[in-house]
């Protein structure tokens, strides 16, 4: 069966959706182009303007957020005197806010400031072990309301409702409002996101997103262990955007300031063993699969150094030969000859010295 006529529309764009694209936009000497191109402007202005005064202000940007970050570090000496909160459940309570947060999908700095405030109240407040995902609930919504757009916010009976019912309604909103007192309210904590934006600029002016996504994996990989609460957001960011570069294979960019070079070994020491819900969290397409790439890298780290540290076999030496002792004419213990005559197992009798011996008094 054949077609009467060719098919001429085969293969041939449709303008349509283009033509609806044209009629949609407003006409050239209409007001709403007027305006649209007048908004346009204003945000341009706008953003050389924000431009230029931080670059004017940067440095008292800097030098606040230093203060800031200073006077809102937690005590790891206090957390250790807790009577019922240990540090092995941290890593679930961790996890849990984790979860909440990607669930909610509320900023990244979010996360690390409901951690400070967690770890913050901890250190001024006895907490009991059934109270301790309370707390952490309520420094997340706390964390949620000050940076986080309103439509983000969690509602308490969905907070409720993660927690599977364990807590009352009126539970979360007393212990917000004790978090807040115990802090005295100070919320503003220069978080290792911030942090990492500032160092970010430093670097080239299209900075491969893999690096920063990479720094938050390793930033993020640090909550869970009690050895990095006491580190400074500023210093966690340097030396986890000089280790994102390294395992990518980024040049070496002169960040501000020095970065501790035992930071870095000791974050380079936690990478091997991530947290499940952390791993699976950043093998996400939107956030580089980041954690997929560090699994390869350290895989290829262990085959390359199984290759230079292991040593060649040394070679069989031959078994040396027991060469026997020449008698002399002193008083000693006999030497028993090498290779001896053994009949079933025991040695012939007949060959002993002292057999010899008693052979010769009997004249035999």
């Amino acid at each position: 069966m054949s077609y009467s006529q060719p098919c001429d529309t085969f293969f041939v764009e449709d303008n349509t959706f283009q033509q609806q694209q044209q009629r949609q936009q407003p006409r050239p000497d209409s007001q709403e182009y007027i305006k649209m191109m007048g908004r346009r402007r204003q945000e341009a202005m706008a953003n050389e303007l924000s431009r230029q005064a931080c670059d004017a202000y940067m440095d008292d940007i800097i030098d606040h957020m230093a203060s800031m970050e200073e006077a809102t570090m937690p005590d790891v000496a206090s957390i250790e005197i807790q009577q019922e909160i240990q540090w092995f459940m941290r890593p679930y309570l961790i996890d849990f806010l984790i979860e909440a947060h990607s669930a909610f999908q509320l900023l990244p700095e979010t996360l690390h400031l409901a951690v400070n405030l967690l770890d913050r109240y901890c250190s001024r407040r006895v907490v009991y072990k059934r109270h301790y995902q309370l707390v952490g609930c309520a420094a997340l919504l706390i964390a949620a309301k000050y940076g986080d757009k309103k439509e983000r916010v969690p509602m308490i009976r969905e907070l409720k409702s993660m927690c599977c019912s364990l807590y009352d309604e009126e539970m979360f909103t007393q212990m917000e409002w004790h978090v807040l007192n115990t802090l005295e309210w100070m919320i503003g904590h220069p978080t290792v996101d911030s942090w990492l934006q500032l160092a970010l600029l430093e670097g080239p002016e299209y900075e491969d997103m893999t690096v920063e996504h990479m720094s938050w994996y390793i930033c993020e990989m640090a909550l869970y262990h009690k050895e990095f609460v006491s580190v400074k957001p500023s210093a966690m960011a340097r030396a986890s955007l000089a280790l994102s570069r390294d395992i990518l294979g980024c040049p070496e960019m002169d960040t501000y300031g020095q970065v501790d070079s035992d930071l870095m070994l000791s974050l380079s020491r936690q990478l091997n063993q991530p947290s499940s819900v952390l791993a699976r969290k950043y093998a996400s397409p939107h956030l580089s699969k980041v954690s997929e790439i560090l699994r390869r890298f350290l895989l290829q780290q262990a085959a390359m150094s199984q290759c230079h540290v292991t040593p060649p076999t040394p070679p069989a030496e031959p078994a040396a030969v027991q060469k026997p002792v020449q008698q002399h004419d002193v008083y000693s213990t006999p030497q028993k000859v090498y290779g001896q005559h053994v009949i079933n197992g025991l040695l012939d009798a007949t060959n002993h010295p002292r057999r010899r011996i008693f052979r010769c008094r009997d004249g035999k």
